[in-house]
């Protein structure tokens, strides 16, 4: 596949995954600085790795909240939180991905995502 296509599929899946508003924001605030970063982010992330046929996105974006709470990246855990939703992810499976990662990324790790998940339910109510 050619950047062009493959950055294309990846507009689309990230789109999809992230909503158009994120995407658009993110569009907005490009500057020479991030730009080939963006364009980067955009072909082999959304549109080489989320685009692969071997898992549903709603594994994927289960996969991907479990290593970015291991990681403490809560600014990409908070996104991936809510595009989760996007994806089929329910409050409940998201719960229990918490309590699941209190165990194996530990108890600090877990209840800091669990008050982000609040945030996130909270800035979504209503929007179901």
């Amino acid at each position: 596949m050619k950047d062009e296509d493959r950055y294309q599929q990846g507009m689309n899946v990230r789109r999809a995954v992230l909503g158009d508003t994120h995407v658009d924001r993110t569009l907005t605030q490009i500057t020479p600085l991030n730009e080939e970063f963006q364009n980067f982010i955009t072909r082999y992330a959304w549109g080489d790795i989320w685009s692969r046929p071997g898992l549903e996105r709603h594994t994927r974006s289960m996969i991907t909240i479990a290593m970015l709470i291991a990681l403490n990246r809560e600014a990409e855990l908070k996104m991936h939180l809510r595009a989760a939703f996007n994806n089929g992810v329910t409050k409940e499976e998201l719960k229990e991905l918490i309590m699941h990662s209190a165990l194996y990324c530990g108890l600090p790790a877990a209840n800091a995502t669990m008050h982000l998940a609040q945030q996130v339910f909270d800035e979504t109510e209503g929007q179901d």
